[in-house]
């Protein structure tokens, strides 16, 4: 898959998981997360940091490797691992989308079928075909929009905005589009010479809570209220000798980690192609009841009920939690379906 993968074949990287059968299950799994230093972070220096920061405490590095904007771009990965908004911007077209009719109307004063049949209503990929700009146009164009009330939010991570003419095409053109901030975030991913470089790591929940795992060892998002001994503390205060061109921010943070145990293997399965049968954690939950249907389902964030007559994020009601709560968090949703 990505190059330098240390000692892995493609898309069996998670050989080193041990097998699939003799999986421990409940509190035995231990914590399994995917690591992966950011596209602007990307340099020998931070590398290191990263791999001696994780060893440093404890965490065990099973795979090592690179992905490059080329594999990121084709596989649709950043795609799929923001797949809650991305889903609306570059997977799926409009016509399969589940648009608020009501709201579609009251925004723009036109029947949402009719915007459809028109031929005016783009994601946000293929508007920037349809119009012939690039990512950092469109997101130029996406915030003209907001800034003239022509946008809409229909829930979380999913938003409509009217999109005029101005932009540097030949002619006056109205369009719709989904989600057009998107492609300037995913550039940032798939632009040429871009890469990420990732580490599968797995660690002793009894050493080390998936709380502290994010808050102390990676730090938060924000780098500027992180420790100053955490990764991403360290990637702010050291980005010059390191290589950064420019100081960190919220966005590019310089490392991202799984929020969660779960999480962890839906990005394992992402981006490393990782398979149920190998990778231990995927078993324990297979063990404890959990459908492989199911897993799957549930590797793109859905909203699922919470009980109550309540429904939330998935990945939302599992974070920070550690391997055996995670599974038992999972065991409790699965029975609200």
């Amino acid at each position: 898959m990505g190059a330098g993968a240390a000692g892995l074949g493609a898309f069996g990287a998670y050989t080193l998981f041990g097998g699939g059968s003799s999986a421990p299950a409940g509190p035995a799994v231990k914590n399994s997360a995917f690591v992966f230093v950011k596209p602007h972070a990307v340099t020998d220096k931070a590398n290191a940091l990263v791999r001696e920061g994780l060893e440093a405490k404890g965490i065990k590095i099973l795979g090592e490797g690179e992905l490059s904007s080329k594999e990121i771009d084709e596989q649709k990965l950043i795609d799929q691992h923001y797949y809650a908004i991305a889903s609306k911007a570059t997977i799926l077209k409009p016509a399969e989308l589940n648009v608020p009719k009501d709201k579609f109307k009251d925004k723009f004063g036109l029947d949402w079928d009719a915007a459809l049949s028109s031929g005016k209503v783009f994601n946000a990929m293929d508007a920037c075909k349809e119009l012939g700009i690039d990512a950092s146009q469109l997101n130029k164009l996406w915030g003209e929009s907001k800034k003239a009330g022509t946008m809409v939010k229909f829930g979380g991570g999913f938003y409509c905005g009217k999109i005029s003419s101005g932009g540097g095409w030949s002619g006056k053109k109205e369009i719709y589009v989904f989600n057009g901030f998107f492609m300037n975030m995913r550039s940032a991913f798939t632009a040429p010479g871009k890469k990420i470089h990732w580490y599968s790591v797995e660690w002793e929940p009894s050493t080390l809570s998936w709380a502290d795992f994010r808050g102390k060892v990676l730090g938060p998002t924000d780098p500027k209220e992180a420790p100053a001994d955490s990764l991403r503390g360290k990637i702010l205060t050291g980005w010059k000798d390191l290589g950064l061109a420019s100081e960190p921010n919220v966005g590019d943070n310089g490392v991202h980690a799984s929020a969660s145990p779960f999480e962890g293997l839906a990005e394992r399965m992402n981006w490393l192609r990782a398979t149920c049968d190998k990778d231990d954690y995927c078993q324990s939950l297979v063990k404890a009841g959990i459908s492989e249907d199911t897993i799957k389902n549930w590797s793109v964030d859905p909203q699922v009920p919470y009980g109550e007559g309540k429904k939330g994020s998935l990945f939302d009601a599992l974070e920070d939690l550690d391997a055996a709560d995670c599974t038992k968090k999972a065991i409790e949703l699965n029975g609200l379906k």
